[in-house]
C-alpha cells in the first residue's frame, strides 16, 4: 500500500511512503539467501544499508519487484568489490522498461556530468519527452539518493521513474483548458499540494499566452533553490538533459527533479537545486572557480564562476532560455567538461552553421576566370558552372568546418568576447573595461568567458585577425576562424541575449557576401537558427515582400544538399521576386527554413519559431524579464512583410495574430494570403499566381495563331497545388502529363480532362485519378512503385527515381511545357542537352516557367538558341505578388474597423460586397500587367533579337533603376501630378470607399512615394523599351503633365 506524507520541509509535493517497504525487504533478503551471490553473513548488513542508509525514494521500492532489487543489489555490491582500495567511480547502470513507462538508475556525483557510459536523461529526452502530445504524454519523478553508493566516493544514485499520464480531462476545451484541476495526471493531483497547483497553474497560464518558456524560481526552506520551467509540447528537443549539463556547469546538483505533462500540451519541468559541496568549500574560502581532481574519471566537472547560489541560479535561469533554443550542439562535450560555457558552446554552433554557407570558396582564380570567359557564351558559362559547383562542394565540408572549430577552443573564447562586447553590452561613452565590468557584476555574469573581460578588454577586430593568422597552421584554418570574426562584424542586431527567446535570429549586414557569389547585394539579410530548423530571409529593398517557404528532405543526402544550396536558392528566390515586383511598390524578399533530418514532421514548429524569433528584432518594446531593449548597430525600424510559399500557405493567419498579440502595428500587414475571415486574399482560391502565367501562354498562342486546343502540354506540379490546380482550371489544351508529389500521370492521347478537373476541385494529387480513365498508351507511375513495364514495354526500376527525372524523359514531349512546381535548378547547363532529341530538335516549342528558379539562366539560353520561345518565371510568375500588394495596401488604408466590415468574412459566412469587387479589381490588374509585360518582351525580342531571359532582367532593372531615381525628383511635389498618377495607379474600388484624400493621409509616405514612382517606371518602360531615346521619358510625362493642368 502506498501512503502519501504530508509535505515536508524540502517539498511542495507529498512524499513517497511505502507502507510494505518492510516485507518487501523480507523478500529480498530471501532472495539474496537463495542466490548465494552476498556472502550470507553480510546480506542483513548490506541490505540494510540500502533499504535504509543509501537514502532511496520509496517510489524505488513501490514500482521495482523483489526479484528485480535483489538483482540491482548484488550488482552494486560486485560493483563495489571490484573498485575497492581503486580511486575509480563504482559504476552503477540500472534500467527497467515496460508497456507504460521505465526506470532508470545510475550513480551520480553532485554538481558533474557524465561523459562516458550511458546517458540516461538523453534516452528519457528521445524516448518519452520529446515525443509527448496530449493523446500520449510521460511524466517522470527522479530521485538523487541521500547517501553514497560508495564510503570513499561523493557519488549518490539517481532513479528515474517514467509513467504514462492518465489525464483527468484528456481533451479540455473552453475554459477546461486553463483549469488545472481539468488538464492534468491524476497521480500528479495526488501528490501535488495547493501551493504548487496554484504555482503551475500560474506558470501553465503565461506559457498558453507566450512563446517560448516561462522560468520562474523560488527559495525553499532548506536553503535551496526551486526553478520550474514551462514551454509548450514538442517545442524543443533534449531539453531535460541539456537542463542537467547547465546546473553542473555552475557545481550545482538536484536533489530532485519533475517533469509534468498537461492535456492543453504543456510540459512544466521542476528542478531541485543546491550547490554541490566542493563548490560551497570555495564559496567560504573565497574562491572564484574551481574543479574536480585529475583522477581518471569519466565524469568531469566545469568551472563555477560565481560565489553565492543566488548569482548560479540567476544565471542558470537566463541560460536556460539558450539551451532551450539549441539544448544540444557538436560542442556539447566541450561544455559539460567545462572548457566552454553554454554561451560560448551555442555561439560556436552558430559560426559553425554561418561558416558552412558563407565561406568564400571560389577564390581569386575563379574570379579572374570568370572575367576571361564570355558570359554569353554557352560553352564557358558551361565551364563555370561546372567549376563553381565542384568547388563549392569539395572546399568545405561541414565536416571540415567543425572540426576545425573544435581545435581552435580558445580562439572561440575570444572570438565569443568579441561578440558579447558589442552585442551584450552598450559600447558607448566611458571605458570599454570598465563599463563591461560595472554591467556584469550588476547583472549579467555571462560566464567565465565574460567574466574575464572584467579583467581585460576583448581583443579588436584587427588583434583578432592577427591572432588567428599566428595561431592556425593553414589557410583553411584562418579562413574558418575569419569566417567567425566576419560574422561578428556583421551582425547589427541579435536576440541572443533576451531573456525569453525560442530561436536565435541575427539581423546581418550583408556587406560581407562576396561579390563574385552574390552580385547583387541585398538590402537586408536576416539569420534564423532554431533547434528543429536554420533559415534565411533575404530582401532587396527596405520595403519588400516575398514568401516563406519550408524546406523538406526526403533523406540524409536530400538533407545534405538542401544545406548546401539553401542560402543560395533563398538570395535567388528573392532576387526572382525583386524582379517579379517591378509593378508594384515593394521590392523582393524571400525566406527559407529547412527542416532538421529529425524535425521533418514538425513544419508549423519550425515556422513559430522562425517568425517570433524575426518579430524579436523588428519590434523595440521593452517588457522586464521577458523581452529587454537589444543593442541596435542598425539605427532605424524596420517592417517585413511575409507571405505564403511552398509548406506555408496555411500558417499565415498565425503569424498575423500572433505579430498581433505581440504588439506589432504593422499586424494587418504583416502576413498576406491569409484567410478570409482576417481579410485575405487567398491566391488558390481566385487563381491569382495563375492568371499572370496563363497569360504568356494565351500571347504566345495569339502572337503565332495556335489553337489552345490542338496544343499539347506537359505540366510539373500537379492538381493538388496552388498553380497547378488553376492552370487545369483555367486551360483548354490537350495535357499529356503531369508530374507532383505522387508520381507522374501520361497519356499521349490527352489526360481526361473532366478527371482532372475532379482532382484540381478536390486538390488531390495524381494518385487519386481514375486510372482507367487512361487510354491504352498512358500510365500512371507512383514514387511507391517498384519494377513497373510501361505500355511501350520500357521498364521502371523505382517511381522515385521515374518521378524525379521524367521532366528530361524523352517521354515528356509537348508543345507547351509549363511548370507549376518543382525543385529550383530542375533544368540546368549539365541536363538541359536532355530537352534535345538526337537530331538536336527540342521537346518543347513554348516554355513558360510558373514555377520559380525552374530553369537556370544558361539552361535558358540554350533553350532560346534553339528556338524555343520561353518566357522566365521573374515575367510570368508575378500574379501573386500583386495580389498580395493590394491586400496590403487595403489593411493600410482601412481603420481597424472598416477593415473589419469591408474585407473581412462576416459571421454568417458571406463575403462582403466591397471584397467581391476589390477581388475582380485586383485579378485584372494582374492580367493587364502580364499582358503588358509579354507584349514588351515580345517586341523588343523580335526588333532586337535578344533572348526574352535576358530581356526579362533587362525590363527589370529598367524599372527598377528608374523607379529609384524618381524618388530623387521633385514630381511628386508636383501635386497636380500626384493627384492623377495616384489616381491611376490606386484600386478604383478603394478610391470609391474612402477617396483618394483619405488615403494619402493613412498610407505610409514612403509607401505612397513607391506606389507613384512604381506606377510611372513601370508604365514607361512597357510603352518605350529598356533602351528609350534619351527624349522618351519627356514625351511620356509631357502627357501626364497636360491632363494635370487640365484637371485642376
Amino acid at each position: 500500500m502506498t501512503v502519501l506524507d504530508p509535505v515536508s520541509a524540502n517539498s511542495d509535493y507529498t512524499d513517497n511512503v511505502y507502507s510494505g517497504k518492510q516485507d518487501h525487504r523480507a523478500q529480498v533478503c530471501a532472495i539474496l539467501e537463495q542466490e548465494g551471490s552476498i556472502p550470507q553473513h553480510l546480506i542483513d548488513a548490506e541490505v540494510d544499508w540500502f533499504y535504509n542508509v543509501l537514502g532511496l525514494d520509496d517510489m524505488y521500492f513501490m514500482v521495482e519487484a523483489p526479484t528485480t532489487v535483489a538483482s540491482h543489489l548484488t550488482s552494486l555490491y560486485g560493483s563495489q568489490l571490484s573498485s575497492a582500495g581503486q580511486d575509480n567511480l563504482v559504476n552503477v547502470t540500472f534500467q527497467t522498461r515496460y508497456e507504460s513507462g521505465a526506470v532508470f538508475i545510475h550513480n551520480s556525483v553532485p554538481g558533474v556530468s557524465k561523459t562516458e557510459g550511458p546517458h540516461f536523461e538523453q534516452m528519457i529526452d528521445a524516448e518519452y519527452l520529446d515525443i509527448s502530445v496530449p493523446q500520449k504524454a510521460y511524466r517522470v519523478e527522479s530521485y538523487r539518493s541521500r547517501g553514497k553508493v560508495s564510503k570513499s566516493l561523493d557519488a549518490s544514485l539517481r532513479t528515474y521513474f517514467v509513467n504514462a499520464c492518465d489525464f483527468v480531462n484528456p481533451t479540455p476545451e473552453g475554459d477546461a483548458v486553463n483549469d488545472i484541476a481539468q488538464v492534468s495526471d491524476r497521480t500528479f493531483l495526488a501528490k501535488a499540494t495547493p501551493h504548487v497547483l496554484d504555482l503551475y497553474g500560474g506558470v501553465i497560464a503565461k506559457v498558453l499566452c507566450r512563446s517560448g518558456p516561462v522560468i520562474v524560481s523560488d527559495e525553499l526552506p532548506s536553503g535551496g533553490y526551486r526553478l520550474v520551467i514551462g514551454y509548450r509540447q514538442r517545442s524543443t528537443q533534449g531539453f531535460y538533459s541539456a537542463l542537467s549539463d547547465l546546473y553542473h556547469y555552475y557545481s550545482m546538483y538536484s536533489s530532485r527533479k519533475y517533469v509534468e505533462q498537461f492535456s492543453n500540451g504543456v510540459t512544466i519541468i521542476s528542478l531541485y537545486l543546491d550547490l554541490a559541496k566542493h563548490a560551497k568549500k570555495l564559496t567560504h574560502s573565497g574562491a572564484g572557480s574551481c574543479t574536480t581532481s585529475s583522477n581518471a574519471s569519466p565524469v568531469l566537472s566545469a568551472a563555477m564562476p560565481h560565489t553565492s547560489i543566488e548569482e548560479c541560479v540567476a544565471q542558470i535561469k537566463k541560460e536556460a532560455s539558450l539551451l532551450f533554443c539549441i539544448p544540444n550542439t557538436p560542442f556539447q562535450t566541450l561544455f559539460k567538461t567545462g572548457e566552454l560555457s553554454v554561451q560560448e558552446a551555442v555561439y560556436a554552433n552558430v559560426g559553425w552553421i554561418f561558416a558552412q554557407h558563407f565561406l568564400n570558396r571560389l577564390g581569386s582564380e575563379y574570379a579572374t576566370l570568370a572575367e576571361i570567359l564570355d558570359p554569353n557564351d554557352a560553352t564557358d558559362v558551361e565551364v563555370l558552372a561546372k567549376l563553381k559547383k565542384r568547388l563549392r562542394q569539395e572546399t568545405f565540408t561541414r565536416e571540415l568546418v567543425l572540426d576545425i572549430l573544435l581545435r581552435h577552443r580558445e580562439l572561440i573564447k575570444d572570438l565569443y568576447a568579441h561578440f558579447a562586447h558589442v552585442h551584450y553590452v552598450s559600447a558607448d561613452a566611458g571605458s570599454a573595461v570598465s563599463k563591461v565590468a560595472d554591467r556584469l557584476k550588476a547583472d549579467l555574469h555571462v560566464s567565465l568567458s565574460m567574466t574575464r573581460l572584467q579583467e581585460q578588454e576583448p581583443l579588436s577586430s584587427d588583434e583578432l585577425r592577427l591572432k588567428i593568422t599566428r595561431i592556425t597552421t593553414n589557410d583553411h584554418d584562418a579562413m574558418v576562424m575569419r569566417a567567425l570574426l566576419d560574422f561578428n562584424e556583421h551582425v547589427l542586431k541579435t536576440n541572443f541575449y533576451q531573456p525569453t527567446k525560442v530561436a536565435l535570429s541575427f539581423r546581418m549586414d550583408p556587406g560581407f557576401l562576396p561579390a563574385i557569389e552574390y552580385p547583387t547585394k541585398p538590402y537586408g539579410l536576416f539569420l534564423v537558427i532554431g533547434n528543429e530548423f536554420r533559415g534565411f530571409h533575404v530582401r532587396f529593398q527596405d520595403v519588400a515582400r516575398g514568401g516563406i517557404r519550408i524546406v523538406r528532405s526526403r533523406n540524409a543526402e536530400a538533407f545534405s544538399i538542401n544545406q548546401r544550396t539553401l542560402f543560395d536558392e533563398n538570395y535567388s528566390l528573392a532576387s526572382t521576386q525583386h524582379r517579379k515586383n517591378k509593378d508594384i511598390p515593394e521590392g523582393g524578399s524571400k525566406g527559407t527554413i529547412l527542416l532538421n533530418m529529425d524535425a521533418q514532421d514538425k513544419p508549423f514548429v519550425a515556422f513559430e519559431k522562425y517568425v517570433d524569433a524575426v518579430l524579436d528584432l523588428l519590434l523595440t518594446g521593452e517588457t522586464p524579464g521577458i523581452k529587454n531593449r537589444l543593442v541596435d548597430r542598425l539605427g532605424h525600424n524596420e517592417i517585413l512583410f511575409f507571405g505564403p510559399d511552398e509548406g506555408t500557405a496555411g500558417y499565415m493567419d498565425w503569424a498575423s495574430q500572433h505579430a498581433r498579440k505581440r504588439g506589432a502595428p504593422f499586424w494587418k500587414a504583416f502576413t498576406t494570403g491569409k484567410s478570409q475571415t482576417l481579410g485575405g486574399i487567398p491566391h488558390d482560391t481566385y487563381g491569382m499566381t495563375t492568371r499572370s502565367v496563363h497569360q504568356y501562354v494565351l500571347g504566345i498562342m495569339r502572337q503565332l495563331g495556335l489553337d489552345e486546343s490542338e496544343c499539347t502540354k506537359l505540366q510539373t506540379g500537379g492538381p493538388d497545388g496552388d498553380l497547378g490546380s488553376n492552370e487545369i482550371k483555367i486551360s483548354h489544351d490537350r495535357t499529356t502529363a503531369i508530374v507532383d508529389g505522387s508520381g507522374v500521370l501520361y497519356d499521349p492521347q490527352g489526360i481526361d480532362r473532366a478527371e482532372l478537373a475532379r482532382l484540381a476541385d478536390a486538390r488531390q494529387m495524381i494518385q487519386e485519378f481514375d486510372a482507367s480513365k487512361l487510354s491504352s498508351d498512358g500510365f500512371r507511375v507512383l514514387v511507391d512503385d517498384f519494377q513497373i513495364t510501361l505500355p511501350d514495354g520500357t521498364h521502371v526500376q523505382d517511381g522515385l527515381s521515374f518521378r524525379n527525372s521524367f521532366h528530361v524523359n524523352p517521354l515528356a514531349a509537348a508543345d507547351f511545357f509549363v511548370p507549376c512546381g518543382g525543385r529550383p535548378e530542375s533544368i540546368d547547363i549539365n541536363n538541359v542537352g536532355k530537352l534535345f532529341d538526337t537530331d538536336g530538335t527540342t521537346r518543347f516549342k513554348y516554355v513558360v516557367e510558373g514555377a520559380n528558379l525552374f530553369f537556370t539562366q544558361d539552361a535558358r539560353l540554350r533553350l532560346e538558341k534553339a528556338g524555343v520561345h520561353l518566357f522566365k518565371d521573374a515575367s510570368a510568375n508575378k500574379g501573386g505578388v500583386t495580389s498580395s500588394s493590394l491586400e496590403v495596401l487595403a489593411a493600410l488604408s482601412l481603420t481597424d474597423d472598416e477593415f473589419g466590415r469591408l474585407m473581412c468574412k462576416q459571421s454568417d459566412g458571406s463575403l462582403p460586397a466591397f471584397y467581391q469587387e476589390y477581388v475582380a479589381g485586383v485579378q485584372n490588374a494582374i492580367e493587364a500587367n502580364a499582358a503588358r509585360e509579354f507584349e514588351c518582351l515580345w517586341n523588343e525580342s523580335k526588333a532586337t533579337g535578344k533572348s526574352k531571359s535576358v530581356l526579362s532582367d533587362d525590363l527589370s532593372v529598367a524599372i527598377v533603376e528608374l523607379r529609384k531615381n524618381l524618388e530623387s525628383t521633385t514630381l511628386w511635389d508636383n501635386v497636380a501630378l500626384r493627384h492623377l498618377i495616384m489616381r491611376e495607379a490606386l484600386p478604383a474600388r478603394l478610391l470609391k470607399e474612402i477617396g483618394l484624400d483619405t488615403i494619402l493621409a493613412r498610407v505610409p509616405l514612403n509607401y505612397l512615394k513607391a506606389i507613384f514612382g512604381a506606377y510611372l517606371a513601370s508604365h514607361f518602360v512597357y510603352e518605350y523599351g529598356t533602351s528609350p531615346s534619351q527624349f522618351a521619358f519627356f514625351e511620356f510625362m509631357s502627357r501626364y503633365y497636360a491632363k494635370a493642368d487640365s484637371a485642376v
